[in-house]
């Protein structure tokens, strides 16, 4: 646990230190409290609107406009026709609560995978707000009884009330939901045209169930209330800086660094953080300041990572700076770039998980949210890992922390788009792999430490240095980032079942290979430093499934024609050769005790 310091003006009470790294009590959102506040509000809501239902159906019966309901829903009856009737099915059809839901959904899901950077405010509003109607609308039906207009109703009636119209108020917190979001998040000039037709569809939903005989005006009337009153009470809740929330102020986080630092703390290495800002917004930025504050790191320069310069020359610099701790904030390119820099330095490496892959901190273990990773690394223990070295026809020699290969996963790789990347994460690549699976089985040469030549077809390979990868698949699974060793995994499924049997590999984590009992499958074995044997083959040349495994300390692969061809997620360009070594211990990661 963290130590309290007292403060000026307490009476010697220290203040509470953070619950959370990355936490304080000068960014505490009042979540709670707000949720409590709406949570109230809601109730005034629903008394208000059953209060105005109460009324209706109770003193304000005999009273106009009342009287003249049932004149307007007959006027509307009176004026059918097919062209209209098929309109309103259409119309009415947009505030059913299965498009309600399905649209809402869609909407939040793209709200969070679309842009660059995940709308989580937005999000919610939207969420809680279509929410709120649904809730509201249910207490009100439970407590106001109102018969349907006693004409002909072209909907089957459902058991709830006739007021409120819960079609019209869906269709009001929806589409003026989205209409809001339009007006204050899109820029461009049809954005007003647009909002305009969203706040159109509610009226025209109302419209709709006038005209299908489902509802008096003033239970439509109603619906539109319930659906507004929603929206505003989640808004004001949901909206950036508004007092309900108790949004921090905007200098609270250079308040809480501040405090941090004030704060008595060993002198610790002087330490430099290696950002690749394409994936790393302004709101992580702060909050992985105040983790190394709260840590002791002082003024900890962030130094950006650029299109031309992935890492290794920031890097190189930050060294020659005098850095002896370096954090590296980013994705698997930016990781690779790094640790390329770092081979055999000594220096420590922070890894902070910030790219759609992120294999190294996968496999090691470590927490997914840049600033706990980053606590979970300042608080650890030196680890040395290793290293991959590669190279080939058309680019120069360079580690790689993860994998590289050639064919199907490195067409993949080039055939996914950044945007796409920003959009959907990981399954991405997945979509783009179906294009590579038209391409030509690769024939190959394999050296293996000196050994024989292996003459193998496949659809890909892979060298790495570790074992799994997004959702659980494990390509590789004996591999290992400290056992001294690579492992090649060679692809070659044919027909259906040999689909079938890869996907079985992937997904199991056994490839058909390594045993429980080899070197290496469950640690050291007893007489032997750890290591696998280099060079060594889980897969009878007489016998050899879909996937292929062999474990080497060097190889060299030659393709018959050009192939394309990655090194930790970044392509590099087709060619006809690639030679691997492992470079063991080259990289020491900072590491929680526990992953020893």
């Amino acid at each position: 646990m963290e130590t309290t310091v007292p403060e000026r003006g307490t009476g010697g009470r220290g203040a509470p230190a953070p619950r959370r790294p990355g936490r304080s009590p000068a960014l505490s959102s009042g979540t709670a409290q707000a949720a409590a506040r709406i949570a109230a509000f809601a109730v005034c809501q629903a008394a208000l609107v059953a209060g105005a239902g109460l009324l209706i159906t109770g003193p304000a019966r005999g009273l106009w406009p009342m009287t003249a309901e049932d004149n307007v829903v007959e006027a509307l009856v009176g004026a059918r026709t097919a062209t209209l009737t098929t309109a309103s099915t259409i119309v009415s059809a947009l505030g059913d609560t299965g498009t309600v839901v399905g649209l809402t959904l869609l909407a939040c899901l793209a709200l969070v995978l679309v842009p660059r950077l995940p709308l989580w405010r937005e999000t919610v509003f939207l969420a809680a707000a279509v929410s709120l109607q649904s809730a509201v609308f249910l207490l009100i039906t439970a407590s106001v009884d109102r018969t349907r207009p006693d004409v002909e109703r072209l909907d089957d009636s459902p058991p709830t009330s006739s007021y409120t119209s819960g079609h019209t108020g869906a269709a009001t917190a929806l589409y003026a939901g989205l209409a809001v979001l339009v007006l204050s998040r899109v820029r461009s000039p049809w954005r007003a045209p647009l909002a305009a037709l969203l706040l159109l569809v509610p009226l025209l939903v109302g419209l709709a169930r006038l005209y299908r005989g489902m509802h008096h005006p003033t239970d439509v009337a109603a619906g539109l209330m319930n659906g507004s009153l929603s929206l505003l009470v989640v808004g004001r809740a949901a909206s950036a800086g508004h007092s309900w929330a108790a949004w921090p102020p905007a200098d609270a986080m250079g308040i809480a660094v501040a405090a941090a630092e004030r704060r008595p703390a060993p002198v610790r290495m002087h330490a430099a953080v290696i950002v690749n800002p394409t994936v790393t917004d302004a709101a992580t930025r702060d909050r992985l300041r105040l983790v190394l504050a709260q840590h002791g790191y002082h003024d900890t320069p962030f130094i950006d990572t650029t299109a031309q310069d992935p890492g290794g020359g920031q890097t190189a610099g930050a060294l020659r700076a005098g850095a002896e701790l370096i954090v590296v904030c980013g994705g698997d390119g930016t990781v690779r770039a790094v640790a390329d820099a770092l081979a055999g330095t000594g220096v420590p490496l922070v890894l902070v998980p910030c790219g759609t892959g992120n294999l190294l901190a996968r496999n090691l273990g470590l927490p997914l949210r840049p600033a706990d990773a980053l606590a979970a690394g300042l608080t650890g223990e030196p680890r040395a890992l290793d290293l991959g070295r590669i190279e080939g026809d058309g680019f120069p020699a360079v580690h790689f922390t993860a994998m590289a290969g050639a064919g199907l996963d490195a067409a993949m790789l080039e055939e996914t788009s950044d945007r796409a990347k920003s959009a959907l994460g990981w399954p991405a690549y997945v979509l783009a792999g179906v294009k590579g699976l038209r391409a030509p089985r690769m024939r190959l040469t394999v050296s293996l430490d000196g050994g024989p030549e292996l003459h193998r077809t496949a659809r890909m390979v892979l060298v790495a240095n570790i074992g799994t990868v997004q959702a659980g698949a494990a390509p590789v699974p004996a591999a290992r980032p400290d056992d001294g060793t690579l492992d090649l995994a060679v692809f070659d499924p044919r027909g259906a079942g040999g689909w079938l049997r890869t996907a079985g590999v992937l997904l199991r984590g056994s490839g058909g290979g390594r045993d429980a009992k080899e070197p290496g499958a469950n640690g050291p074995v007893p007489g032997t430093d750890g290591r696998r044997t280099a060079g060594t083959s889980r897969a009878a040349d007489s016998a050899r499934g879909p996937v292929e495994f062999h474990t080497f300390r060097r190889a060299e692969l030659r393709f018959t024609r050009p192939q394309p061809r990655e090194v930790d997620g970044d392509p590099v360009g087709p060619g006809l050769r690639l030679a691997a070594e492992v470079r063991p211990g080259a990289l020491t990661v900072l590491l929680p005790a526990r992953e020893r």
